[in-house]
């Protein structure tokens, strides 16, 4: 017994009568436009001269469905007045149904006007006749309803008030039912939607990986430089401030980084991205000096010729294979090696592990890096190796294709 009344108790129900309301009276303005022609075809019969004026005003109402800002605004409308789950705004334009869900929003909004009007004022006009003994309720000359008895007339009242809030229940069931299949996406939406949304998640993934690479680096030395200046702060204060400005500068790098990569997660418009290449290896080199670690570099080719994207992932794995040096590798020098060759770039990082200073308890593994760097690598079809180099050491190794442009 519930599940009957529920319908005519939930604020949706007439949310969704004024929607259908709303439809009808949209369509009002157009409807003198419908009439015109068919008054001025004064030689046609009537029922002929309002098929036309009927079919006139269809059509009006299906161009006024073509436009973009109409179907935007109907999603807006049964959004909040329906409350059926829609999408904000179309993928892809859909020049059908919008027109044959404008039509059908206005067909049910009249029928529901004419209708919930028509029974509201026979529950009004029924009492009110029984008081001056006129208990009768007539449609088009036919007497629907004769009575003399008061209790009659409150009653067919009553019960013309419940069948208007049922032409609401019906009204509203309808169109909340056909809005997902006439303003929902369509499967050209749908598979839009899915691929935009693969797009954003291969993104932000992407932009993951750059503020682990970017971050992680910064911070690392960060906390080396720091260490490095506590301990030489009152026997050499110029290596001291020379540390310093390392890390002011290292972390403003990073800040850039990081600016960009909220911007783009907030889905505001940031700054420029940053672009760092292999032309910036030596500034990365010289800030791990400046932890006070040896450096070995040994590079050659040109590697300005190497292309934009590939010079800009080969700075990234350079970038976290010195970083997995400085928080794991012992005393002793890092090698960075970068060999440009016809077709090919070769990367290697080369550090020790054996006896010596370690950072390994400072520096815990997070798991992420080595996992990231292999998939970055397979996807440019390259090659990935990192493990033991010997007794004492670790090695990187990451070996790229180089398609030079034609």
């Amino acid at each position: 017994m519930t599940w009957g009344i529920r319908p005519l108790l939930r604020g949706s129900t007439y949310t969704g009568a004024l929607f259908a309301f709303l439809g009808a009276a949209a369509s009002a303005p157009l409807l003198p436009l419908a009439v015109l022609p068919a008054l001025l075809w004064e030689s046609a019969p009537y029922g002929m001269r309002a098929l036309l004026a009927l079919v006139l005003w269809a059509a009006l109402i299906a161009a006024v469905g073509q436009a973009r800002t109409t179907r935007r605004a109907l999603i807006a409308a049964a959004r909040r007045l329906l409350d059926v789950p829609l999408p904000a705004g179309p993928v892809v334009a859909d020049r059908r149904r919008t027109p044959l869900w404008l039509l059908l929003h206005v067909a049910v909004g009249w029928t529901t006007t004419l209708a919930a009007n028509g029974l509201l004022l026979a529950a009004l006009t029924l009492p009110g006749r029984w008081l001056r003994g006129e208990a009768e309720l007539s449609l088009s000359g036919r007497t629907l309803l004769r009575s003399g008895d008061g209790w009659t007339s409150w009653a067919a009242a009553l019960v013309c008030v419940l069948l208007a809030v049922l032409v609401c229940v019906a009204a509203s069931g309808a169109l909340r039912r056909l809005a997902p299949r006439l303003l929902g996406p369509s499967p050209a939406e749908r598979l839009a939607l899915a691929a935009a949304r693969e797009r954003q998640l291969a993104e932000r993934n992407r932009l993951a990986q750059e503020l682990h690479d970017s971050i992680g680096h910064t911070l690392t030395a960060a906390t080396i430089q720091a260490a490095v200046a506590g301990e030489v702060l009152t026997g050499d204060p110029a290596t001291a401030r020379a540390a310093l400005r390392s890390i002011e500068e290292s972390t403003r790098a990073a800040l850039e980084d990081l600016d960009y990569v909220l911007g783009v997660l907030r889905e505001e418009e940031a700054g420029t991205a940053p672009t760092r290449t292999l032309a910036d290896l030596p500034e990365l080199l010289d800030r791990l000096r400046h932890t006070g670690t040896r450096v070995e570099a040994d590079l050659s080719g040109d590697l300005a010729q190497v292309p934009g994207a590939l010079s800009r992932a080969a700075y990234r794995i350079l970038q976290e294979g010195v970083t997995n040096a400085l928080r794991h590798g012992a005393d002793g020098p890092v090698r960075v090696t970068v060999a440009l060759s016809p077709g090919r770039l070769e990367l290697t990082v080369t550090n020790p592990t054996g006896c010596g200073r370690s950072r390994q308890t400072a520096f815990p593994p997070s798991g992420h890096g080595l996992g990231g760097l292999a998939e970055r690598v397979r996807l440019l079809h390259g090659d990935f190796h990192s493990g033991p180099d010997g007794d004492d050491g670790w090695v990187l190794r990451a070996g790229l294709p180089v398609r030079r442009p034609a």
